[in-house]
């Protein structure tokens, strides 16, 4: 795949101008390009052409390289002061390609909710049809899917046998099995992942990979977008830095997607935000809504960590399971780790699920017989030698309860003026009893399927925390302890029409004209799933509405 450079010396024109080619963006510059119209997509991060990318067990060997942006919140005064790591993606595809690949739409209450929060055309009957539109019909995926062109969504490969001894063991603790594209969620079952053939099928692979032949598209990669351009209350353009040069360019409609921490960001950097603290900065305000970074929402989570019996020595695993995985696509390797999930009411007269038991499967990383991969861990056991990192923990099986309707909101701001200058993010998690209390009882959840059989029959001991932990006091000083963002952030540019939101139902910027927010950040409260399919499916939805030029969302099944 190649990149084309920006020129430097004229300022260049566009129908559209897209920022961020991650979940969202990926999808916009697809589906806007399609129709004739100049598109451009930047993108801060390279292009996506690291091995390890592909491979689903990867996935941790991304987090905290050049391809993460390496966020970490301020620190959090009810997790015993600890800053939380929040792995955001900083390359082509954005988180989708370093994520864990589950995929999941969420309950239809979720959406509904929405609506009834005054954001038509945004209920669960509303957005399924672009749901079904993102899901890739192909020879491994699952049902319910029924798209043409779109995201692979198939049930894993080759789960870990704990992984159905899991789900066999919450049926016989009272839960029922369900399908992870339910509308409904409730139960228990394997998740679907975003692969093919074996290997991760980010937005990147999905969307824009089909539509790079296209002439009226234009990608830009390690592109780092500084400031949106106004005339008056219009948005007209953005100026950006690639490489050493700085250039600008022009569209008829700007539209970001840089995710729920950049965009906010990048509306401060412009003038669009609380008023106050933009004059504080002295940042001139174009548009003064105070929601521009608040209603900050998250997933927590923490991990039950029980050891396995019989489980083969890492190193013979994954010398075996990487040359499976390169000769046939199948094995260890071809897991997400993620592989199945709990979705529970704690109290029955709930209308829907509040906890959710994600299983992770005893972690194992790919054998790269090259130079650079020798290197690195030849770095990492010197490191723990001479103590500067502490020695792993044997490979577990984890069972996390995560509140995943948190009560508990935080906020972003910016730092300084600098652009390249991270913000501070203050998520103030388990600020709400509610979700200290919901934790603990999904803690309890989590030890009661663990003892139940079968799943008992594969567990050897409780290594965290360990079976001294009992009492309530015991259980919420280790959530407070141990508790850590399951990388769902939400919400900080958020659809509505009240006095904190910030786009409305067409997710146009208040106030602005030319100036869309399309991405994980307009959500009003955070979905009850993971977050990628909800980031897809809004980018869907919005390349209808800025395709039609609608005042008011167009019909679920309006075409391109």
């Amino acid at each position: 795949m190649t990149t084309k450079n920006p020129e430097t010396s004229t300022v260049a024109e566009y129908d559209y101008l897209v920022v961020g080619a991650g979940s969202s963006g990926c999808v916009l510059a697809n589906r806007l390009s399609s129709g004739g119209k100049r598109v451009l997509l930047l993108e801060a991060g390279p292009a996506d052409r690291r091995r390890s990318i592909r491979v689903p067990a990867a996935l941790t060997r991304l987090q905290h390289t050049e391809l993460d942006w390496e966020y970490v919140t301020e620190p959090q005064t009810h997790l015993e002061g600890r800053r939380i790591k929040v792995p955001r993606g900083r390359v082509l595809g954005g988180s989708s390609s370093i994520n864990a690949q589950v995929y999941l739409r969420g309950h239809r209450a979720d959406y509904d909710h929405w609506a009834r929060l005054g954001n038509e055309g945004w209920g669960y009957d509303d957005v399924l049809p672009y749901f079904e539109r993102a899901e890739r019909v192909g020879s491994d995926s699952g049902p319910g899917t029924r798209s043409e062109s779109g995201l692979s969504i198939t049930p894993l490969r080759d789960p870990h046998p704990a992984t159905d001894a899991f789900i066999a063991a919450a049926v016989e603790a009272g839960m029922r099995r369900n399908d992870q594209l339910h509308e409904d969620l409730e139960g228990v079952g394997r998740v679907y992942v975003t692969q093919h053939r074996g290997a991760r099928w980010s937005t990147a692979d999905a969307y824009v990979r089909p539509a790079l032949e296209r002439p009226n598209l234009q990608l830009v990669t390690e592109s780092r977008v500084t400031r949106v351009l106004f005339e008056g209350q219009r948005a007209v353009g953005v100026e950006y830095r690639h490489h050493a040069s700085v250039a600008r360019a022009r569209a008829h409609e700007v539209i970001l997607s840089g995710g729920v921490i950049n965009s906010p960001q990048l509306l401060l950097l412009s003038g669009v935000g609380p008023g106050d603290q933009l004059r504080w900065h002295g940042i001139d305000v174009v548009q003064d809504l105070p929601g521009v970074g608040r209603n900050l929402q998250d997933h927590v989570h923490v991990p039950l960590g029980l050891t396995l019996e019989r489980l083969p020595p890492a190193v013979i695993e994954s010398a075996a399971s990487s040359l499976r995985y390169a000769l046939t696509k199948r094995g260890r390797l071809a897991s997400n780790q993620s592989e199945a999930a709990a979705f529970v009411k704690t109290d029955p007269e709930l209308d829907a699920p509040d906890l959710e038991l994600l299983l992770a499967a005893p972690e194992l990383q790919p054998l790269y017989l090259t130079p650079r991969w020798a290197a690195a861990r030849l770095r990492d056991r010197a490191l723990v030698l001479t103590g500067r990192r502490r020695r792993s923990l044997p490979r577990m099986l984890a069972i996390s309860p995560v509140v995943i309707q948190p009560q508990s909101t935080g906020s972003l701001e910016l730092r300084s003026t600098d652009p390249l200058d991270s913000v501070r993010i203050d998520p103030n998690y388990l600020s709400d009893r509610r979700d200290v209390d919901l934790l603990v009882a999904g803690f309890r959840l989590a030890r009661r399927i663990a003892a139940t059989t079968p799943l008992s029959d594969h567990v050897d001991a409780e290594l965290i925390p360990g079976p001294r932990v009992q009492t309530d006091g015991e259980i919420e000083a280790f959530v407070r302890a141990r508790a850590r963002s399951l990388q769902h952030l939400a919400g900080t540019c958020k659809m509505g029409s009240d006095d904190l939101a910030v786009v409305d139902p067409c997710l146009r910027v208040r106030g602005i004209e030319g100036l869309r927010v399309v991405d994980a950040s307009v959500l009003p409260n955070i979905t009850r799933g993971h977050l990628n399919a909800p980031a897809v499916m809004i980018a869907e939805r919005a390349a209808d509405m800025i395709s039609s030029r609608a005042d008011s969302p167009p019909a679920a099944t309006s075409p391109y």
